[in-house]
């Protein structure tokens, strides 16, 4: 096997650093409503606060300004769902929303042979799709895929629950507990998958065969 066959899936993905700032803002909601007394307004403007700090950390650091924008939105639009409401658990509707929006998109993108996986990998490394053409690849990034649709509707059955209990607490933990935790494990569970699937003869993922290669 060649040095490039030993690039693991986390080194291409990045760091844990997005996944774990994308749980402050929801802590910050809960510790805000706290202590507030159970002010939704005070734990929206938790929220959106640490947000635009978070983002504001990331695009000093070399982060993109449209990702800062589109997290602040996001929190921005739970903290009106949830004010509109009046209950606070409806802070987190979005993301409920989000990764069972996300689980059909994997799966679909299963089913039509055009793994999401394969297209973020290709997209990183610069091959764009000339994966594809690949056979081996086409297998592995559609078997490895699959624990990413895993992670999305295990956040839905667990964030759905305890949004249906009220658990506004638990919401807030839990959304910690299964953010970066959990994308670090599927990401390594992903990347034993394409190791198993791909041949050991194979370049990597950097270098997709060609049918004439």
């Amino acid at each position: 096997m060649t040095d490039t066959r030993q690039e693991s899936l986390a080194a291409l993905l990045g760091g844990r650093g997005g996944a774990l700032d994308a749980s402050l803002p929801p802590l910050a909601f809960v510790v805000g409503w706290l202590l507030g007394g159970s002010s939704i307004a005070v734990g929206a403007l938790a929220a959106v606060g640490c947000g635009v700090v978070v983002g504001l950390i990331r695009v000093v650091r070399g982060g993109r300004p449209r990702a800062l924008l589109v997290s602040v939105a996001l929190v921005v639009l739970a903290a009106y769902i949830a004010l509109q409401t009046g209950r606070a658990e409806d802070f987190f509707l979005v993301q409920i929303f989000l990764n069972a929006a996300s689980a059909l998109v994997w799966s679909a993108s299963i089913v039509l042979r055009r793994p999401l996986l394969g297209v973020v990998v290709g997209l990183i490394t610069g091959q764009k799709f000339r994966w594809r053409q690949d056979p081996d690849l086409l297998r592995a990034y559609r078997y490895a895929s699959w624990p990413w649709v895993g992670q999305y509707i295990l956040r839905v059955l667990v964030f759905g629950a305890l949004w249906l209990a009220g658990e506004v607490v638990l919401l807030g933990v839990m959304r910690a507990a299964l953010t970066w935790p959990l994308q670090v494990a599927c990401i390594a569970v992903s990347w034993w998958i394409l190791r198993r699937t791909l041949p050991t003869d194979h370049p990597g993922l950097r270098h997709p065969r060609t049918p004439t290669s």
